[in-house]
């Protein structure tokens, strides 16, 4: 199949408090505010190449609002429309978005809102910000803890195997593997990607009725080294960290999360896998393989089972799941009449 995503573009996020969500991605985490717009403020990772990384919307909750893709070409924009249209999900033609031309914009059949671009607007340093290398937007940040690119986003649904089908179907995501839980068949944890990285979008999966609800956002930093200072600096600078720095058996990148304001959680990763197989097959792991802690020494909090906006029902992890959790995926019958 013909390639026809590029890659994640940006997110919006929604925060009841979008001025302290700003506050902190700017002065503890180091991106840049770009943009006021309204109630929206866009921010951005100095290199990133075009116009913004993150949009941060008013909501009740934290939660995604969208996420944005780039397709390879104006062609394969048009024909990602049409692939979605003739799956029965109806989009709309969008020409008001920000720093991007005609968007295609749709909800997937799990709730989560997904814009297709191609015309989208290059970063052009402003005097003071530019950089001596040719290939940055932008000149290194001076924050210590700023990460150089958006990576990822993890969302939570509740059919991960289902999940990543129509988006591969559908989008052409390659899927690059699964976590099923220890005793049962009962897959909890994907990831999927536009290229050759290990995953720039993962899937949890997510027992509550509310749609569209998402597990992290996430940053890369250059360095396995950068996490440990990013780390220092946001618990010298009071923000716990949730969990890490490690590495992740699946992709086998360096990870350290953290919570915003808003409460969504963040996570910084480096290091990793590259893969330009054309014909992979998905691996399927076990928790115990490593699959979330690469050294297999180390439990994740029950905190990391939570995904966002705030809902009635538990998610996993590649970890795997909680005991409460496991009832309820390998008997359900019995959790709903208990």
């Amino acid at each position: 199949m013909t390639r026809l995503l590029g890659h994640l573009v940006s997110l919006e996020i929604t925060s009841p408090d979008v001025a302290a969500s700003a506050a902190f991605y700017e002065e503890r985490f180091g991106l840049r505010v770009i943009d006021r717009i309204g109630e929206r403020v866009y921010l951005r990772c100095w290199g990133d190449h075009y116009h913004h990384s993150l949009v941060i919307a008013p909501g009740s909750d934290a939660g995604l609002a969208d996420m944005t893709w780039r397709t390879e070409s104006e062609a394969a924009l048009d024909e990602l429309a049409r692939r979605v249209e003739a799956a029965g999900v109806t989009g709309e033609w969008r020409t008001d978005e920000h720093a991007q031309g005609r968007t295609y914009t749709f909800v997937g059949p799990y709730g989560h809102r997904m814009s297709l671009v191609w015309e989208v607007t290059d970063f052009v340093a402003e005097p003071g910000f530019e950089s001596v290398y040719p290939d940055r937007p932008e000149r290194r940040s001076s924050h210590a803890a700023a990460p150089r690119f958006l990576d990822h986003v993890t969302i939570a649904a509740g059919d991960v195997r289902g999940f990543a089908q129509w988006y591969s179907d559908v989008l052409g995501f390659r899927v690059m593997a699964y976590t099923d839980l220890e005793d049962a068949p009962v897959t909890v944890f994907s990831v999927l990607t536009t290229n050759e990285k290990s995953h720039d979008l993962g899937i949890v999966i997510d027992t509550s009725d509310a749609p569209g609800r998402v597990h992290h956002i996430a940053f890369w930093a250059d360095h396995p080294e950068d996490l440990l200072r990013t780390a220092d600096l946001l618990i010298e600078n009071g923000t716990a960290i949730e969990y890490g720095p490690s590495v992740h058996g699946i992709g086998e990148q360096n990870f350290l999360y953290f919570r915003e304001p808003s409460t969504l959680r963040v996570e910084v990763n480096s290091g990793g896998y590259r893969n330009y197989v054309p014909d992979w097959k998905p691996r399927t792991w076990l928790p115990s393989q490593g699959s979330n802690n690469f050294y297999r020494n180390w439990d994740m909090p029950d905190s990391m089972m939570e995904a966002f906006p705030t809902a009635a029902g538990l998610t996993a992890t590649e970890d795997g799941a909680s005991p409460q959790l496991h009832e309820a995926l390998t008997n359900p019958w019995a959790t709903k009449t208990s």
